[in-house]
């Protein structure tokens, strides 16, 4: 058997020297003698009163035991035998010695271990390893795609997701008995396509079917397997699910799988072709009962091609809407679990709508931050309404007013509060610096429930016309909002005139929609006032105070 000894390098060389002085430091602690002598006076002494329980002699000095100084030793020639017959005279203990080579031993071992998996053993013949220059990253990202990993994340640490747990549970129970299916004579989807909006949990939900169903999770990302050397995609896709086969059963995730399978439209891209059609390949390559499925995400179907959709592929589509408000209830229950508080979560769910997932559990996190910053001991309703804002918009430097500005948006604002309240649209609070009210989310909406949206974007310019004869440039942003409404409303849902909508049926919805919202404020210009003063006053109105306000015409 032939050895190779490693040459050391600079750092190898550190550490042998760094051990090899850690060796010498305990061998000096352990052998040096640093027990105190002392004199034959000060030994009769002790001796006579009897506060010696056992002696040592050691060659040249007798150790004393005392029991309220210690060990002292004093040199042997000088104890006298009537001394000597009053101590308990024991003989030496080699334990330290034993102990020593113990822990210099271990030592030993523990650097002899580490340098010898460095060598290199043959049985007969000597091959040097060869030393690999990397030219580029290529190299590094070989086999990082086939690695699994056990997830820990169940269906019930999941809210609001009833109705896809029900869409998985056959998969889930092909994974754990896949006989069953076969000689039944039926197959499960080899792929599997979750399609939503971002944050709404499609990533725990495949790791939830991997802990479900108790098998490997390999997850990847689309964009990871597009490299700027060819050929590399396609390789880390065939090593993906080459170790997802030797793991069988397993499930593979692919996340933002449209970052590779986009549509293919005659443009030259040989690197994002070829990882495609490896992921074709592969997805045709592994047989019915191999035992893998393959799940993966997007947020937007529309652009992926049409191979990947086919039946045999993902033939199986799930889609993950943004959660209703009984679905929310049910996500911030179980992100406040562990979270001190006094609030109703069914309100609190009723005033976070259009959150997803992730925005839930960011927007409880900011309330707990708030209350232990406020040195409050539960996390309460006012918590939530001081960072929703700051949770959905993010966070904004509210500009410096002057006088003249700050009556325009507060009437602005008021203009706005009065048609959502009239309109009973939820919403918790509008301040000064609110840009847009949150707009319902629930499909399908209806014709009078979207013009009743526009109208709330037209109220701030409205009511500035009204007051001023003018508005400020703020209402850019409700422009633009009330803009593609009407869009929508006259060329994709056929809301206008006809169904063959035109330009002219937009004008024309938006002038109306105008008129209406500014014949009412007029007529209800008091209540208006009313809320512009407290918006000037307070700089922030709730909708409890602003139907209170408007009591007399609800």
């Amino acid at each position: 058997m032939n050895i190779t000894w490693p040459n050391f390098n600079r750092n190898q060389l550190i550490l042998l020297v760094s051990g090899a002085i850690i060796v010498l430091l305990l061998m000096y602690a352990l052998l040096r003698d640093s027990t105190d002598t002392v004199s034959l006076a000060e030994a009769s002494h002790l001796i006579g009163a009897g506060t010696v329980d056992h002696a040592v002699m050691d060659g040249e000095y007798t150790y004393l035991s005392t029991r309220d100084y210690g060990v002292v030793k004093i040199q042997s020639t000088q104890l006298s035998q009537d001394l000597i017959a009053q101590l308990k005279i024991e003989q030496k203990s080699s334990y330290g010695w034993i102990i020593f080579i113990i822990i210099v031993g271990g030592i030993v071992g523990a650097l002899g271990w580490v340098y010898r998996s460095r060598f290199t053993f043959e049985g007969t013949t000597h091959i040097e390893e060869p030393v690999a220059v990397k030219t580029h990253e290529a190299e590094s990202v070989s086999n990082v795609s086939a690695v699994a990993v056990k997830s820990n994340v169940r269906f019930s640490d999941i809210g609001g997701i009833t109705d896809v747990k029900e869409e998985l549970e056959e998969i889930i129970d092909f994974l754990r008995n896949p006989k069953r299916y076969y000689n039944f004579g039926a197959r499960m989807p080899r792929g599997v396509l979750l399609v939503g909006p971002p944050g709404v949990g499609k990533t725990m939900i495949a790791k939830a079917v991997a802990a479900e169903a108790d098998v490997p999770f390999f997850y990847q990302s689309g964009a990871s397997f597009v490299h700027i050397y060819v050929g590399m995609g396609a390789k880390r896709v065939h090593e993906l699910f080459a170790a997802a086969k030797k793991n069988a059963p397993s499930i593979i995730f692919i996340d933002e799988i449209d970052a590779v399978g986009k549509k293919r439209d005659g443009g030259r891209n040989d690197e994002r072709e070829g990882t495609l059609n490896q992921l074709l390949t592969e997805m045709d390559g592994f047989e019915e009962t191999a035992g893998i499925v393959v799940i993966a995400a997007t947020n937007n179907i529309e652009v992926m091609d049409s191979a990947l959709l086919r039946a045999g592929r993902f033939d199986r589509r799930i889609f993950v809407e943004l959660p209703t408000a009984t679905e929310r209830a049910s996500i911030l229950e179980k992100y406040l679990h562990a979270i001190p508080h006094e609030l109703s979560v069914d309100e609190l769910a009723k005033m976070t709508v259009g959150f997803n997932g992730a925005s839930l559990a960011a927007l409880t996190n900011e309330a707990a931050l708030l209350c232990l910053k406020q040195r409050e001991f539960q996390v309460k309703m006012d918590h939530f309404l001081a960072v929703k804002d700051k949770v959905m918009f993010g966070k904004k430097k509210i500009a410096m007013l002057t006088q003249q500005q700050r009556h325009y948006q507060a009437r602005y604002q008021a203009g706005k509060v009065f048609a959502a309240t009239w309109s009973d649209l939820p919403y918790e609070k509008i301040t000064l610096s609110n840009e847009t009210i949150t707009p319902p989310s629930a499909e399908p909406l209806l014709k009078h429930e979207i013009e009743s949206q526009i109208r709330i974007h037209l109220a701030g310019m409205a009511a500035c016309d009204l007051r001023f004869g003018e508005h400020a440039s703020n209402a850019q942003h409700d422009v633009v909002a009330a803009r593609e409404l009407a869009h929508a409303m006259i060329y994709d849902y056929g809301m206008g005139t006809s169904l063959l909508a035109s330009e002219n049926d937009c004008i024309v919805l938006i002038d109306r929609l105008y008129v209406e919202i500014k014949t009412l404020l007029e007529r209800y210009s008091g209540s208006v006032d009313k809320l512009e003063a407290i918006l000037s006053e307070y700089e922030q109105i709730s909708k409890a105070l602003a139907k209170e306000t408007m009591n007399d015409i609800l």
